[in-house]
């Protein structure tokens, strides 16, 4: 099942909100992705070393972005049975994205509510964290992203929604690594202490932009869902 209701790839969209999230993931990770960099011996901070840790946190993350969204999409394999659920599971995920796209623009910030969710398990996850620090080597930094991408976000959780609409494990996965290569250049960017890039991503015109396009794309959802449900 297609939860954007178009003919334009999930994944290719999902991808395309990992983008145009980044306002927000620079301001909820970009202070861990900075934490990490400083972390490192300044004897060993040269740009090859550098950027494999940066590249190899953020396998970690995506990675398990893609495990929820396999578990997730495992889970509405039970739930979309029948038509009406499958249509109720994708307006669901469109009313997400709107809660996303006020969240990115910093409208409403309904969804810290929803980030509450996570913030059970995380209270197990994180100390974990803290014992590869300071992060020298590779794995290192990839068991550390795979730890991190269970911090709870309201962002990831509205993508989750659209994995619980696929009801496929294998294209909830791959939506969720698409997603997470979209919030990939904004998360580098900080790390990588690119202020003028990480400067126009969380500019409040560049987020407010962001915010009607994935609106748009919602409310064109909503009514695609209400046309199909219209005998």
């Amino acid at each position: 099942m297609n939860p954007t209701g178009l003919d334009l790839p999930p994944v290719m969209a999902a991808f395309v909100f990992g983008l145009m999230g980044g306002a927000h993931c620079i301001g909820m990770c970009g202070g861990i992705m900075s934490a990490l960099t400083f972390a490192v011996p300044p004897s060993m901070r040269h740009p090859a070393r550098m950027g494999g840790l940066l590249l190899s946190y953020n396998a970690g993350r995506i990675l398990s972005y893609m495990v929820a969204g396999a578990i997730v999409a495992a889970l509405g394999t039970f739930i979309s049975l029948s038509p009406t659920a499958r249509i109720a599971l994708q307006g669901f995920a469109a009313l997400m994205l709107i809660l996303m796209a006020l969240y990115i623009a910093n409208w409403w910030k309904g969804l810290l509510k929803v980030e509450a969710i996570g913030r059970y398990l995380w209270r197990y996850i994180e100390p974990l964290g803290r014992r590869l620090m300071p992060v020298v080597h590779l794995p290192q930094a990839f068991t550390l992203g795979a730890l991190w991408g269970w911090l709870p976000c309201g962002l990831v959780y509205s993508m989750l929604t659209w994995s619980l609409a696929i009801a496929d494990p294998l294209q909830g996965a791959l939506l969720m690594g698409a997603f997470g290569l979209g919030t990939l250049p904004a998360l580098l960017a900080t790390g990588l202490a690119a202020q003028q890039l990480s400067q126009l991503i969380r500019h409040p015109a560049t987020r407010s932009i962001a915010a009607l396009t994935i609106i748009g794309f919602a409310v064109w959802q909503l009514w695609t869902l209400v046309g199909h449900s219209t005998p």
